[in-house]
């Protein structure tokens, strides 16, 4: 009996940090002996950002030894670049002849990594779409938002719907791109009148998707916030930004409501503690005798048993070139197989075929 097929991937902006870690990778390590499981950098998606080509080329390979030292074993996984793929750009091309234009500028992430390239704030009418293309517009003259960041759903549509994918770990802020691959392969599929493309779901073990928590009191873990804790974070830099989190006056009165950036750090000692310690610092809290500076130390020791022996793994993995350069090789020869066929069906169903 054939295995259900996993694919996820994740873009080559730098290093992997805890939200990837409790978010992503732990679940991928649990799903590679049960499942068809196929997981990429995507290096063609970081281009929209337009990085630094050696900041690029070093943190695919990062990203590449990170996936191997968090538990993915390559007998059991095809871990692979996005770019090795060419059958991607092709269908890509392809599929976006089915996309349009108004959709893709409606998406929330479109929207706010636009704003954000162009320094413009949100439009003065809410959500209207006349003046956010204005914006966009009046803002070329001196920055530009270019076309892949737009077809930037396409792209990722075309990962899942290449390898055939039935199930797509994201989380929340992905869901709508995942949204959108199912209606652009329902699109192909009714437009041609055949049952080609899957309709990917989302997989998240039966449980609502975690939320890692930064450091700086609010919102998620994040590159682009500067609150993260990397996996490859050394004790000393670790142990500082923990005990730099932060936190408020302190409870004034037993069973005290707790504020965001107090839960922010229970969440991520309920992450990496064991029950016990997580019982006494709530304790602690609710009867007004906690220090945060213990709380933070536990959770600063608590962390490091988790990231030492992936840091530990990483640095002999990037010692061996030819090792991480056969792993990738093999998963990109495995992942053409399923892509290559996906392709040259897609073309014959769109009437792209020889005499």
């Amino acid at each position: 009996m054939s295995k259900e097929i996993v694919l996820s991937g994740i873009r080559s902006t730098g290093n992997l940090h805890l939200g990837n870690y409790f978010g992503a990778l732990r679940n991928f390590v649990r799903m590679q002996d049960n499942y068809d499981c196929n997981f990429f950098i995507a290096d063609l998606h970081a281009l929209t950002t337009n990085p630094d080509p050696k900041q690029l080329h070093a943190s695919v390979k990062q990203i590449v030894a990170e996936y191997l030292a968090a538990g993915m074993d390559p007998e059991k996984v095809n871990l692979f670049i996005q770019s090795d793929i060419p059958e991607i750009p092709e269908l890509y091309l392809l599929l976006n002849m089915h996309v349009g234009i108004g959709e893709l500028m409606r998406t929330t992430s479109f929207k706010d990594k636009a704003r954000k390239m162009l320094g413009i704030g949100a439009p003065a009418n809410g959500d209207d779409e006349e003046a956010f293309e204005k914006q966009i517009i009046g803002a070329e003259t001196n920055k530009r938002v270019n076309a892949g960041l737009l077809t930037y759903p396409t792209l990722m549509a075309v990962d899942i719907l290449i390898q055939k994918a039935k199930w797509v770990p994201v989380g929340k802020d992905q869901e709508q791109h995942l949204e959108l691959t199912r209606r652009f392969a329902r699109r192909f599929n009714s437009f041609y009148g055949v049952d080609f493309f899957v309709e990917p779901q989302n997989f998240n073990f039966g449980a609502a998707a975690i939320k890692v928590p930064g450091l700086d009191g609010s919102g998620k873990m994040g590159k682009s916030e500067g609150n993260c804790i990397y996996l490859t974070d050394d004790p000393k830099t670790l142990t500082k930004k923990v005990m730099r989190a932060m936190t408020d006056e302190g409870p004034k009165e037993p069973n005290s409501p707790v504020s965001e950036p107090i839960q922010n750090l229970f969440t991520l000692l309920e992450l990496t503690s064991t029950p016990d310690v997580v019982k006494h610092f709530k304790d602690v809290y609710a009867d007004c005798s906690i220090r945060y500076g213990d709380l933070k130390k536990q959770l600063a020791e608590d962390i490091l048993k988790i990231t030492t022996p992936i840091r530990e793994r990483v640095n002999e993995y990037l010692a061996n070139d030819d090792y991480l350069r056969k792993v990738v090789a093999t998963g990109a020869e495995r992942a053409r197989v399923r892509a290559s066929q996906t392709l040259k069906e897609a073309r014959e169903i769109m009437g792209i075929r020889k005499f």
